[in-house]
């Protein structure tokens, strides 16, 4: 009797470090993120690592102004899935407090980051962490994926700071509960 052959599981290359919850710690993160992008083969200026090194900004700077707790730090994680195509973008902090999109007015200079991170992602969502917090993650797609759904998305441009956007998809916030004020 022959023993069934079971794949070994190969885990996707991953990158992780905790960053102090202070601004410079949020660029530093986007810095990180863009040379391990480079090492993956997605090297600086091009499109993708522009994308990538935007949402891991917002999502940073999400996690050291709304998600800082005195004496903790935030985690950022950068997953590569070159078999489905994306990089995930996983940041973690010490506040239980949900990402909330906003809907800011035109002179309004704040509130547009989950905004832009809904924009440049293909799909992004909150998750649970081990010990207290949150984890709120977003996925890049670097080639067509066949069971995209039919995104399709377009940052048309910033125009007195507001985002405009097209995107038509299924099922893309599935693990995201919108705040009390969210749209």
């Amino acid at each position: 009797m022959t023993s069934p052959h079971i794949p070994a599981l190969i885990p996707a290359p991953a990158f992780v470090q905790r960053l102090s919850a202070t601004r410079r710690g949020a660029r530093l993160a986007r810095l990180l993120a863009v040379h391990q992008l480079t090492e993956w083969g997605h090297p600086l200026g091009t499109e993708f690592s522009d994308r990538v090194a935007l949402v891991v900004a917002e999502l940073a700077s999400n996690a050291v102004l709304h998600g800082r707790v005195a004496g903790r730090d935030f985690m950022l994680r950068l997953i590569s899935d070159e078999e489905q195509g994306f990089v995930r973008i996983e940041v973690s902090d010490a506040h239980s407090g949900l990402p909330v999109r906003a809907a800011p007015g035109p002179d309004e200079d704040r509130g547009r980051g989950m905004v832009l991170v809904e924009a440049l992602a293909d799909r992004w969502g909150v998750g649970d962490r081990v010990g207290p917090g949150k984890t709120v993650w977003a996925e890049c797609a670097h080639r067509p994926h066949p069971d995209a759904g039919g995104v399709e998305q377009e940052v048309r441009g910033v125009t007195n700071g507001a985002v405009r956007r097209r995107a038509r998809t299924e099922g893309r916030h599935a693990s995201y509960s919108p705040g009390p004020t969210g749209a």
